[in-house]
């Protein structure tokens, strides 16, 4: 019986295997996790701001839809978890309740910093140590040092790559036609 298996295990092992060698880096992906309706959000999204998240970095995070853009292309790369490092970042740095300030840094933390975290970040031991001792007694400002080292490392690294790839060379097009 362990023989007739084997094979089925086999064949589903290979296509999970696909899917997840599978790196598209498309257009379509953008689409598919747009804030907005994806057709309702292209209209909205306009050549000259899609244009000028190629200026700056900072500039192509201030824009929902140019987060929805790097996320996807962050996805095809198996990084996002930098991404959404720097924006949970951003969120706690609005928490008012310094009773939940404590509970949001520690889940923070264990997410993203802590040493075998399940969507830890890339960041050097030194930033780390830093990071836990902040989180002992959280303020607004515990995640500082960290999140602007990601934020460095992705705007060296990823960002670049960003504007190079299929995603966004091909949102600039969709924006583009519509004006045609």
């Amino acid at each position: 019986m362990d023989a007739l298996l084997i094979p089925w295990r086999n064949r589903g092992m290979r296509t999970r295997l696909g899917c997840l060698s599978h790196k598209s880096d498309s257009y379509n992906d953008f689409t598919a996790i747009l804030p907005d309706k994806p057709n309702r959000a292209l209209k909205r999204l306009s050549t000259e701001e899609a244009t000028r998240w190629a200026d700056s970095f900072d500039s192509l995070l201030s824009h929902k839809y140019g987060v929805a853009a790097f996320r996807a292309f962050l996805k095809t790369e198996f990084s996002e978890e930098n991404l959404e490092f720097w924006l949970a970042c951003e969120e706690f740095k609005k928490t008012r309740s310094t009773t939940k300030l404590a509970s949001k840094a520690h889940r923070i933390f264990e997410e993203f910093i802590d040493v075998q975290a399940p969507r830890e970040v890339n960041i050097d031991f030194q930033t780390r140590e830093v990071t836990r001792n902040n989180v002992q007694e959280p303020s607004l400002s515990c995640f500082d040092q960290a999140q602007g080292k990601v934020h460095s490392l992705m705007e060296k690294d990823s960002y670049p790559r960003f504007l190079r790839s299929k995603i966004y060379t091909d949102l600039l097009t969709q924006t583009q036609r519509r004006l045609s």
